[in-house]
């Protein structure tokens, strides 16, 4: 019994790590899940937080005509896919003091799949 479970539990363990990671337009869905509420995918047209059209690549709190949080103004970071990975999993503790209500994605092929999606969007 022993050795059928333990199989069982290897094939598991393979289809998991077999599995594909997920792909660009799950990305956009994801987006839809955790963002769009939010933030506008359209340059310059902001909500209650910033548009993050061309947000890969620009400064943090740069946004034009957005009300930027003290934090966020003073945090001097470049979203980049590692900062943007960073803020993702947990904003508050990349940027405390930050005024986005926001818990985080924890699982990382989420993150990765929405960064891929932000990576698409131009100012």
């Amino acid at each position: 019994m022993k050795n059928k479970m333990g199989a069982f539990a290897g094939l598991a363990l393979m289809a998991l790590a077999a599995a594909p990671a997920l792909a660009a337009d799950d990305g956009k869905q994801l987006f839809q899940r955790y963002c769009f509420v939010c933030h506008s995918t359209e340059a310059g047209q902001n909500k209650v937080g910033p548009s993050l059209a061309g947000i890969v690549g620009r400064a943090s709190g740069e946004e034009a005509g957005f009300n930027y949080s003290v934090a966020m103004q003073g945090a001097h970071k470049t979203w980049d896919e590692t900062t943007l990975d960073q803020y993702l999993t947990d904003p508050k503790s990349v940027v405390p003091g930050t005024k986005m209500l926001f818990i985080g994605v924890k699982n990382p092929d989420e993150r990765h799949a929405l960064i891929d999606y932000l990576k698409s969007l131009k100012s």
